[in-house]
């Protein structure tokens, strides 16, 4: 009997085809916690694993003797052990672009509500003494305002199409694009990085991280004093400490970020003391409408890698495992 373990809370979309499958003689074990030792006692016996954020070590993937896919609840897999995969000869899928508009509209609103300083408008308004701050004019346009988005894949074109509608001037920088080949349509790279940020109003940020923040405090030095700033993509990409910095002596005029170098994040993270950024708790691709898809997609992947019909542009590790 083909056993599926599924380790995190799946859209009640997802919930009905566990069920369909159990009607055709799946063995299905759901455990709903997000931690790893939630589901590493029953990872023994499983033949494909449906996974969303908590991490998958080296020592539950050994316990795994029968293991033959792992499939992630996203796009991500910072907190999986590829290489203990790769030894195993085991894939790892992601799921296909199911919440890239999801994400790519969290940017916008990101933009948006940092040029208009969404939070403190708010405060204004439920604060009578406030009203006063209207005055100000702290509140921006986007429209004709350069954009660079860093990282060009499915959202960040998305992105593109939406700040064109704002009349936004976009460039992108992707260093994998530049070698890769670089898509056709409107939005042309830049040559390098610093060149991007000394030319942008707005930056968005679409990346996976590095050793090291992409956006240290030389890249900070080397923005236009105004910059607004979204964030999107990981946790790291920036440094936290000095974006804070920046926030304050208004070197950058808003942010938004949706991710963090510690999630959740520390009581005392510096970003939470500024009103002119706004945060959100990593739900970029969290939508309703996302959340449906990514639990169906990520179901099929597992089941699909085990009677061998998994599109393989799905596996993020398929030339180590060759």
């Amino acid at each position: 009997m083909t056993h599926l373990l599924v380790a995190g809370k799946l859209h009640h979309a997802g919930v009905a085809r566990l069920d369909a499958l159990k009607s055709t003689g799946v063995k299905v074990t759901y455990i709903e916690e997000i931690s790893e030792p939630s589901y590493a006692d029953h990872i023994v016996h499983a033949d494909a694993l449906v996974i969303r954020t908590q991490p998958l070590s080296a020592a539950t993937i050994a316990r795994a003797d029968n293991l033959q896919i792992v499939s992630r609840h996203g796009v991500g897999f910072d907190a999986v052990d590829v290489d203990e995969l790769n030894k195993r000869g085991i894939p790892l899928a992601i799921v296909g672009d199911v919440n890239s508009v999801s994400v790519a509209e969290q940017a916008m609103m990101q933009l948006l509500a940092g040029a208009k300083q969404a939070i403190r408008a708010d405060r204004a308004v439920r604060d009578p003494a406030k009203w006063g701050w209207r005055n100000r004019l702290e509140q921006r346009e986007i429209s004709g305002k350069n954009l660079l988005i860093i990282g060009y894949g499915r959202a960040g074109r998305k992105l593109a199409r939406m700040a064109a509608g704002f009349d936004m001037s976009i460039r992108a920088f992707d260093p994998y694009l530049n070698s890769k080949g670089w898509p056709e349509g409107p939005v042309r790279p830049v040559e390098t990085l610093n060149q991007g940020l000394a030319w942008a109003d707005c930056l968005s940020l679409h990346i996976p991280p590095d050793k090291t923040p992409l956006l240290d405090e030389a890249a900070f030095n080397r923005m236009k004093p105004g910059m607004i700033i979204a964030n999107t993509a990981r946790g790291g990409v920036l440094c936290e400490t000095t974006l804070a910095v920046a926030l304050r002596d208004g070197r950058v005029h808003a942010a938004g970020l949706d991710v963090f170098d510690a999630e959740p994040p520390n009581g005392d993270m510096p970003l939470s003391e500024h009103d002119n950024a706004i945060l959100s708790p990593h739900i970029a691709g969290l939508t309703e409408e996302a959340s449906e898809r990514m639990a169906l997609c990520a179901i099929d992947n597992a089941m699909n890698a085990l009677n061998g019909t998994l599109d393989p542009d799905l596996i993020v590790n398929k030339d180590a495992i060759k």
